[in-house]
C-alpha cells in the first residue's frame, strides 16, 4: 500500500508563486494534473507508483515538488527494498541537506552502500557511518526524549555509536583495511555487546589470520541477544562455530562446551553492566510497570511500584506546557475525593517533561496538592505518547483503560466508571 507520507508530499500545491503569475500558473496547474492523474492510475502498485514518479521528474526535471517526489520514492524503493533505488534517492536526499538527522535513513543507505558492488559505494559508506555516529553523539548532551529515563536514553546512545562502528568496520573492511575493521568492530562491541557487534568483530578477526579470537567472536555472537539478527544469522554463526573449531582442534569434540562457555560468560557480562548502569538509573532496565521506581518532583523521597501491588492505580501523565492538563487536574481532585477513604485505590501525578528544572516553580505556581513525581522512563514503557493520558490499572497492574484528551463535562463519571471496571475485573 502508498505510503501516507507520498500522498501527503503529492498532494501539496507546485508553490505560491503560480499565482502572481498567470501563465506560470496555467503550466503549474497542467504540471499538477497530470501528476494527480499519474498517481491515481498506479492505484495500489508500488512498482507502478514508483515508474510514475520518475517519468513525471523526467518531464519536469525542474519541479517545485523535487524533493517530496524524491522523498515519496525513497520511501517507496524502502518498502520495496529496491536495493538501487534506495541508494539513489537516498543519497540525493541525504546530500541535499546536510544537516538531515532521519538516522534510520542513513543507516539503510549506508547500508545497502555496503552491499553494492560498485567501487566509489565504499567510500561513500564510511562518509555515512561518520555522519550516523555524529548525530549519534550530539544526543548524548540532549536530555532524554521519548519519556526514557536517563540511563534508557544512554543505552540508546550507545547502540547508536556501536551501528555506527559496525558500518565502519565493514566499510574500511570492504575497502581492504582489515586491521582497522577489527578495531572498529571491537569499539562496537564495547559499546553495546550484542549479536551484531560479535558477528562483525568476528568477520575481520578471521579474515586478519586470528582463528581463535574469531571462534571466541562468533560464539559470542551465537550465544548474545541480537535484535537485529535473522534466524539465517544464527545458522551461519552456527555453521562458522563448527567450522573453525574443527580448523583448531581437528574435530567438533568439545565444541558444545566451548558455546556453554561463551553463553556463561556473556551472562555474566550482561549482569555486570546491568548492575554498573542500576547504579546510576534503577530503572534502566525496568520492563514491567512494577520494577520502576519515580523519583518525587520537586522534593526528596521516591516510589516503588511495586508497593501498589493489589490496589486500582489512576495514572495521570501530564506536562507543564499542556493546557488541558490544568483543565483536567480539579476534575481529577474531584473524583480522587470520592475514593479518599479507599486504601486500594491510588492516584498518582506522573510528570512528562524532558525538562525538571520546570516542574517545581510550575507546581507551587499551580498550588496542586499531593506529590507529584517523574515518569523515570514509565511513559516509555507504558507508551504514552500524548499528553494528557490517563492509564487505569487494576489490581493485577494491567491497563485496564487508557484515556486520551478528554470531554469534560462527563469526564468525572468516565473516569469513575473506568475505576469501578479495573476494580471489579
Amino acid at each position: 500500500m502508498r505510503s501516507v507520507l507520498a500522498l501527503f508530499c503529492l498532494a501539496v500545491a507546485l508553490g505560491p508563486a503560480a499565482q502572481a503569475q498567470p501563465t506560470l500558473a496555467n503550466s503549474v496547474g497542467q504540471e499538477q494534473n497530470e501528476l494527480n492523474q499519474a498517481v491515481q492510475e498506479a492505484g495500489n502498485s508500488q512498482v507502478d507508483f514508483i515508474r510514475a514518479l520518475e517519468r513525471h521528474l523526467k518531464k519536469y526535471p525542474n519541479t517545485s515538488q523535487k524533493a517530496a517526489i524524491e522523498q515519496a520514492l525513497t520511501k517507496s524503493a524502502i518498502e520495496t527494498n529496491d536495493h538501487a533505488r534506495i541508494i539513489l534517492y537516498g543519497e540525493r536526499i541525504l546530500n541535499s541537506n546536510p544537516a538531515n538527522t532521519d538516522l534510520p535513513l542513513i543507516d539503510r543507505v549506508t547500508r545497502e552502500l555496503l552491499d553494492d558492488a560498485n567501487p566509489a559505494s565504499p567510500p561513500k559508506a564510511i562518509a555515512f557511518a561518520i555522519r550516523y555516529e555524529t548525530e549519534v553523539e550530539a544526543m548524548r548532551s540532549r536530555a532524554a526524549e521519548g519519556h526514557m529515563s536517563p540511563g534508557q536514553w544512554a543505552l540508546e546512545v550507545n547502540k547508536g555509536l556501536s551501528r555506527a562502528a559496525v558500518l565502519h568496520a565493514r566499510a574500511v573492511g570492504n575497502m581492504g583495511a582489515v586491521d582497522d575493521a577489527v578495531k572498529f568492530a571491537k569499539k562496537a562491541w564495547d559499546l553495546a555487546p550484542g549479536g551484531e557487534s560479535a558477528r562483525e568483530l568476528a568477520r575481520w578477526l578471521e579474515k586478519a589470520g586470528k582463528t581463535g579470537e574469531a571462534f571466541d567472536a562468533y560464539a559470542d555472537a551465537f550465544t548474545c541477544e541480537d535484535a537485529r539478527g535473522t534466524e539465517a544469522d544464527r545458522l551461519a554463526d552456527r555453521a562458522k562455530l563448527g567450522a573453525i573449531y574443527t580448523k583448531l582442534h581437528g574435530s567438533d569434540a568439545g565444541l558444545g562446551e566451548a558455546i556453554l562457555k561463551a553463553f556463561d560468560r556473556n551472562v555474566e557480562l550482561k549482569r555486570n553492566r546491568m548492575a554498573n548502569m542500576k547504579q546510576k538509573d534503577v530503572n534502566v532496565y525496568a520492563t514491567t510497570v512494577s520494577e520502576y521506581v519515580l523519583p518525587r518532583a520537586g522534593a526528596n523521597g521516591v516510589l516503588a511500584l511495586s508497593s501498589l501491588k493489589g490496589k486500582a492505580v489512576v495514572m495521570d501523565f501530564w506536562a507543564t506546557w499542556c493546557m488541558p492538563c490544568r483543565v483536567q487536574h480539579p476534575m481529577i481532585e474531584n473524583v480522587k475525593k470520592k475514593y479518599a477513604k479507599d486504601p486500594n485505590v491510588v492516584f498518582l501525578s506522573i510528570d512528562a517533561d524532558d525538562d525538571h528544572t520546570l516542574v517545581p516553580p510550575f507546581l507551587e505556581e499551580m498550588k496542586w496538592e499531593g506529590p507529584s513525581y517523574y515518569d523515570a522512563g514509565l511513559g516509555h514503557l507504558l507508551n504514552i505518547t500524548s499528553i494528557p493520558t490517563i492509564l487505569v490499572l487494576d489490581p493485577q497492574g494491567r491497563i485496564s483503560s487508557r484515556m486520551t484528551g478528554f470531554i469534560p463535562e462527563k469526564f468525572e463519571d468516565m473516569l469513575a466508571d473506568r475505576i469501578e471496571s479495573a476494580r471489579t475485573n
